[in-house]
């Protein structure tokens, strides 16, 4: 009976463990078995690579969505991992521990304001800018991008900022007691260092925003065309789905089924790179 009652707690824990498992594996079933069909009938390489998405004549072309998705997610990448690096910088290494408490909690509150306000902001203060003083209808890949990288800034910052303050403190000793300055040994021996768990974070970042849906729905202008500019208006594979899945019935709604196959493909190659890089030693 003790035995038994040592071995409750495991036992629990794995059936949790396998249920965890079992509702990633059916939501994965599911999509594939409602999405394959259609990629069937229309083939793998005109469904990813066609350039026309007109469900009402039989037409489903994503790749427009895949060149809006890649160019939004590039946009947040290129604005918010440069800041967000430097902020876990500064928090790292340069900010008094008075202002890195204050900071970190304020980091963490942007991960949990509902992406809908985000959008809500962007449609009122970055689309209104952007359409008064670069042109354009404003509701474009750049309104999109400035709001998709805010919203990585907690990944990037927080994971960034636990990478460099893993290291052990003997790396930048040494780096300081041969002459280096305080950021001579943060760009020539802690950056390189935590290189590892720095790529995780901005792969992580990535996967979070070509993954975001309510925000960006408020701010691309939802056009199914290539762009030609950053401030075109695009639609991205997540917002395509989020639009149409309301009314979508039949071949229309096995393509955004389809769709979201892609969707998932990417998103897992992203995080099993960002897990393989973590552990590389």
């Amino acid at each position: 009976m003790t035995k038994y009652k040592e071995n409750l707690p495991g036992k629990v824990f794995l059936g949790l463990a396998l249920s965890s498992i079992s509702a990633l594996a059916l939501i994965t079933i599911f999509i594939i078995a409602k999405g394959v069909p259609i990629m069937a009938e229309v083939g793998v390489v005109n469904f990813i690579f066609g350039m026309s998405w007109a469900p009402g004549k039989g037409e489903y072309g994503i790749f427009p969505m895949i060149i809006g998705s890649v160019a939004v997610t590039l946009g947040a990448v290129a604005i918010g991992v440069p800041i967000g690096l430097c902020c876990s910088i500064f928090m790292a290494e340069f900010a008094p521990v008075a202002l890195r408490d204050l900071f970190r909690p304020a980091i963490q509150l942007l991960a949990g304001i509902p992406s809908v306000v985000y959008g809500f902001w962007g449609l009122l203060f970055i689309v209104p800018f952007i359409r008064d003083y670069m042109g354009g209808p404003g509701l474009s890949i750049l309104a999109g991008s400035i709001i998709l990288a805010i919203m990585i800034f907690p990944t990037v910052i927080t994971i960034s900022e636990t990478s460099i303050l893993a290291l052990p403190r003997q790396y930048k000793e040494g780096a300081l007691a041969l002459g280096l300055t305080h950021w001579q040994a943060i760009r020539s021996v802690v950056l390189p260092s935590a290189k590892s768990g720095i790529v995780a974070a901005v792969i992580l970042g990535i996967g979070r925003a070509i993954g975001e849906t309510m925000a960006v729905i408020m701010v691309l202008g939802n056009a199914a065309a290539v762009p030609e500019s950053i401030l075109d208006p695009v639609r991205t594979l997540t917002t395509n789905i989020g639009i149409e899945m309301g009314y979508a019935s039949g071949a229309h709604q096995e393509a955004l089924f389809a769709t979201g196959i892609v969707l998932f493909v990417i998103i897992m190659i992203l995080n099993a790179s960002a897990q393989y890089i973590t552990r590389k030693k």
